[in-house]
């Protein structure tokens, strides 16, 4: 298998990390925690006055400075209209920096735990919460960011897959075969969903996403903030059989629609959705593999066994995409 990237880390050490908040006007008092975070590299660093502060280190390469200024343009809009994000910092006009060739941005720290979302209460909190995201979002453009793309998340991702060998051989052909079944299958779903509008959107809104404290939900990063349909933002916080999901759902747009307006139209995509998300992962997970973060955080992806459950998994796909979309009660 070929290894895609250079691993583009070397050379933050704690050293630089320090150098760059200092470069800032910030006093540190050098104590440094990693936080968990694999696309991005962030730390919380600790100040000789006041809280720690929250610094990211862009990954070299990954967006434009545009497409990141986008970012925190919305996150700092969302912000000015009281929806509970965490905004960049701003410092002289601008919260993007560089120091030592790498791009970062300083976050108040905010902490939280990650949501139960168990009740009917917490989905509509939830869904409250999105549907003032998505209420802002749909006020502008992005310019710069990506979309939600079937020729991006599904076609690229498995021509890379297939041609760099990271299938199988005793697998790749099933896989093959059944990926583009399942881009067939997703192009006739988008087709169906034809004119539903397209938003800013978070765009990765899963638990693990989301901070929760007596206050309510709040996110800490809009760092794949891409433009899509509003479903996007929604299904991932729904588990369970298509039951329990139709049940989760209409209790997060019970709340969404006090802010909102929803097309139902976008019951359709859910499932296509989770597809190319599945589809995007393996090959997010391939490209980065240079970066040794990933084989140790992500040791079972090189192993058949992952590869003969993700072909299990895209084949109940499959069949759930051609249930067709979730009935709402």
């Amino acid at each position: 298998m070929t290894r895609p990237d250079p691993h583009p880390y070397d050379r933050l050490t704690p050293d630089v990390i320090i150098a760059a908040v200092e470069s800032l006007g910030r006093d540190s008092d050098r104590r440094i925690l990693a936080l968990s975070s694999y696309e991005n590299r962030v730390y919380q660093v600790g100040m000789e006055q006041g809280a720690p502060l929250i610094v990211k280190f862009y990954r070299p390469g990954r967006w434009s400075d545009a497409a990141i200024h986008e970012e925190h343009g919305f996150a700092l809009e969302l912000a000015a209209a009281e929806v509970p994000v965490v905004p960049p910092l701003v410092r002289d006009g601008r919260t993007l920096f560089e120091y030592e060739g790498f791009r970062f941005a300083l976050f108040e720290r905010r902490g939280g735990r990650w949501p139960e979302l168990g009740s009917a209460t917490e989905r509509e909190w939830m869904g409250r919460f999105l549907g003032r995201i998505h209420m802002i979002g749909r006020r502008q453009r992005f310019r710069y960011r990506e979309r939600i793309d079937i020729g991006r998340m599904g076609e690229q991702s498995r021509e890379f897959l297939l041609a760099e060998g990271w299938i199988p051989a005793h697998l790749e052909a099933a896989y093959e075969s059944l990926t583009r079944d399942l881009i067939d299958a997703i192009r006739e779903t988008f087709d169906s969903a034809r004119g539903v509008a397209e938003l800013r959107l978070h765009g990765d809104c899963h638990r693990g996403n989301v901070l929760w404290t007596d206050e309510g939900p709040h996110f800490v990063d809009l760092d794949d903030c891409v433009t899509g349909p509003a479903i996007q933002d929604l299904w991932m916080l729904l588990s369970g059989s298509r039951r329990d999901m139709a049940e989760q759902l209409s209790q997060l747009l019970e709340g969404y629609s006090q802010f909102a307006d929803f097309d139902y139209r976008e019951l359709a995509l859910v499932e296509s959705l989770r597809t190319l998300r599945m589809i995007h992962y393996s090959a997010w997970l391939a490209r980065r593999w240079a970066d040794p973060a990933f084989p140790a955080a992500f040791p079972w992806f090189v192993e058949p066994r992952y590869w003969e459950n993700q072909v299990l998994s895209l084949r109940e796909q499959l069949a759930a995409i051609g249930e067709g979309p979730l009935e709402l009660r």
